[in-house]
């Protein structure tokens, strides 16, 4: 994954879907798309919390940092390495932020609210056409 300025997170895996997002996501800043950009930005952080680890147990006694209590010493202590998404997977959670746009777009619908219901439907438009569905 990279951030701003194209420094490289280590230990976390480039899928062709984030690449995908991350280009839309560019192009959408630029074009200052607030719908797409909210969409993308949006399946990009779901990608994230998957690639997520547990917290791990508190640290050993004697292990931690003398300034903070509960603090891990040493360079680096602190990080962990992130789970790497197949690229199935990946696809799989781009297509539940779709489906649950959709959801929703039809209870806003059916509530009467159809201004939310079109945003949420082009959301799920956006992201279809990142994972190259025409429909």
């Amino acid at each position: 994954m990279s951030w701003p300025g194209g420094r490289r997170v280590a230990g976390v895996a480039d899928s062709a879907i984030r690449k995908r997002l991350e280009g839309v996501l560019r192009e959408t800043l630029r074009a200052r798309d607030t719908v797409a950009v909210s969409a993308v930005r949006s399946a990009l952080a779901a990608l994230d919390n998957a690639q997520a680890v547990p917290a791990a147990p508190g640290p050993v006694a004697g292990a931690s940092s003398p300034h903070f209590a509960g603090a891990a010493a040493g360079l680096g202590a602190g990080e962990a390495e992130r789970r790497r998404l197949s690229e199935a997977q990946a696809r799989d959670i781009v297509r539940v932020e779709v489906a649950e746009r959709q959801a929703a777009a039809r209870e806003y619908e059916r509530r009467g609210h159809a201004d939310q219901a079109g945003r949420l439907r082009r959301e799920a438009a956006v992201l279809r056409a990142c994972l190259g569905w025409d429909g």
